[in-house]
């Protein structure tokens, strides 16, 4: 079990068993290590550093995550 803190809310912090959990990251990602994991959880999304599987996780509401996404997108030009 780990212990996350959904950003952007007052909820405080959740378990969530993320040994069970399947990460996956970008497409776009080349192998050199600079990545971020994500995973999809009930009601949000948990990020990962990819170098460090067994480090801090964040975890997004859904709908905060998408719009970072979208973002994103919009910036990139996707």
């Amino acid at each position: 079990m780990t212990l996350t803190r959904h950003a952007g809310t007052d909820e405080g912090y959740v378990m969530t068993a993320l040994d069970r959990t399947e990460w996956r990251t970008s497409s776009r990602s080349v192998g050199n290590g600079n990545c971020v994991e994500v995973s999809t959880l009930d009601n949000s999304v948990a990020v990962r550093d990819s170098k460090d599987r067994r480090g801090p996780v964040l975890a997004f509401p859904t709908p905060a995550w998408r719009a970072f996404v979208s973002g994103i997108d919009g910036v990139r030009g996707d």
